[in-house]
């Protein structure tokens, strides 16, 4: 029997959250070149394979808000899952100045299979729980590293990433997280906003309240930092859509 390329916490939970990591392993199927990219280990275990740290946030953020949760069970480096099927990202050649050699000749048929495989299921199974609650909101949990490779480094403890489409909860939870004197970046490391990715899939497009948590990979790197990290945004998501007016 196939493995799932994803996993589900807590399907039948009644938070209105639904908790998800889109990069949460660095696992590539035997399937592709018998289970190896062709990189070096060390690079495998850095951000550009996957979120380092998110996945055992997720679990343990979810657990508290006694929510569901779905991650992907798949490298980045295989298919990223947060890109749409049209993204020229959804495969990357090349990421931080590490060249994926499985990735550099990638054809139209294995770029299917990887689809049809691995993307596709984790969606689905992303949109099913999403549909579960009537009221459902979606918190994307991820991680960021504090260096890339030839620029500066990036102050920010956490980031709240949302899209001009949907002010509703993003800017809130900047101020809230600035106002417990976390250094937070307002739609940084990166953009809040991308046509396609999963945010605007299973999010926007249903017009269901969103946040999309950054959370800076080395704070996170062990057990002790996941459950910290944990249980200082439950105490901000708890009740804040009720104070959102949500």
């Amino acid at each position: 029997m196939t493995a799932k390329p994803y996993s589900t916490i807590g399907e039948d939970r009644p938070s209105r959250w639904l908790i998800t990591c889109d990069h949460a392993t660095n696992r590539v199927p035997g399937w592709i070149g018998g289970g190896d990219l062709g990189i070096a280990p060390e690079d495998m275990a850095r951000h550009i394979a996957y979120d380092v740290g998110a996945a055992g946030l997720t679990r343990a953020l979810a657990e508290r808000l006694d929510a569901p949760a779905i991650l992907s069970d798949f490298s980045r480096l295989v298919i990223d899952p947060n890109r749409g099927e049209d993204d020229p990202t959804l495969v990357m050649r090349i990421y931080d100045g590490t060249v994926i050699p499985a990735n550099r000749r990638i054809d139209a048929t294995e770029r299917e299979r990887r689809l049809e495989r691995l993307y596709r299921p984790y969606h689905d199974a992303y949109a099913r729980l999403a549909a579960m609650h009537p009221r459902r909101a979606i918190c994307a949990i991820h991680s960021f590293t504090r260096q890339l490779r030839g620029r500066p480094r990036r102050p920010w403890a956490v980031g709240v990433l949302y899209s001009h489409r949907d002010k509703r909860l993003g800017p809130a939870m900047v101020r809230e997280c600035r106002d417990l004197g976390w250094i937070t970046g307002e739609n940084e490391p990166y953009s809040g906003h991308l046509d396609g990715d999963s945010i605007d899939r299973h999010a926007l497009a249903h017009g269901r309240p969103n946040l999309l948590i950054e959370v800076r990979n080395d704070l996170i790197a062990d057990e002790a930092g996941q459950q910290l990290w944990a249980e200082r945004l439950a105490e901000v998501l708890e009740d804040f859509l009720d104070r959102q007016g949500l």
